[in-house]
């Protein structure tokens, strides 16, 4: 990965971090997708895509939209690491909770030098997952995968493992918390309500799973591992 003297500006850090999100999720990228993530006007997000296309970090591919280059891969996984491990040293070491960390690690992920991230990776013994179940990448740009399905996705009798959070709204984030749905714990889709009504589901180990009747917005936020 670039060391700290060689950095983009954050601006276009910003730009490929919010791509490489959108890919993540399996979303299109767009000028428009991106202006809507990034809450600029689509006429800004169009013109920093020239900007990184003439960088050589994205490329416009017809029918499919914006994509990384393998440098912009690169690039992108260097700031997630830096930023989800500032989300993560903040929650295990300074006391944070997971709904407060995403706005502070946005201000510090393109302050920190390299030395220092590499530093926190050791002191939090180079962990894998954020605080929201966020894959951190490794030093060499490398990242653990490991195969999940939006609940949203799921029929009756889907029985899993909650294994990461999507969204990092502070209002669902403590939701969750106030509602004990979080990171480990065992869910089970119980009825899937017609008419675009919530999903209920159970989440504990029986005997005592609490059921819930969650709204998309929440169901599509959770990544579950099958079990």
């Amino acid at each position: 990965m670039p060391d700290s003297a060689n950095r983009r500006s954050s601006s276009i850090e910003d730009y490929i971090r919010a791509i490489y999100g959108l890919v993540e999720r399996g979303e299109e990228v767009t000028n428009t997708s991106l202006a809507t993530r990034l809450e600029v006007s689509p006429s800004s997000a169009s013109g920093m895509v020239t900007k990184l296309s003439q960088l050589g970090l994205v490329t416009h591919v017809p029918y499919r939209g914006i994509e990384l280059t393998g440098e912009g891969r690169q690039l992108a996984r260097g700031v997630l690491r830096r930023h989800r491990l500032i989300e993560t040293y903040l929650v295990k070491e300074l006391g944070y909770t997971w709904d407060e960390v995403h706005a502070e690690a946005d201000s510090l992920e393109h302050a920190v030098s390299d030395r220092l991230v590499e530093r926190i990776a050791a002191k939090l013994g180079n962990p894998v997952r954020d605080p929201h179940g966020d894959p951190i990448p490794a030093e060499d740009g490398s990242i653990e995968e490991e195969p999940t399905r939006i609940l949203d996705e799921l029929q009756p009798g889907a029985v899993g493992e909650i294994v990461r959070v999507w969204d990092t709204d502070p209002e669902l984030l403590r939701y969750l918390t106030e509602h004990a749905i979080g990171l480990g714990e065992r869910i089970e889709v119980v009825e899937r309500q017609p008419f675009g009504g919530p999903i209920v589901v159970k989440v504990g180990s029986p005997p005592d799973a609490a059921t819930h009747a969650l709204g998309k917005e929440i169901a599509q936020a959770l990544s579950v591992a099958l079990r």
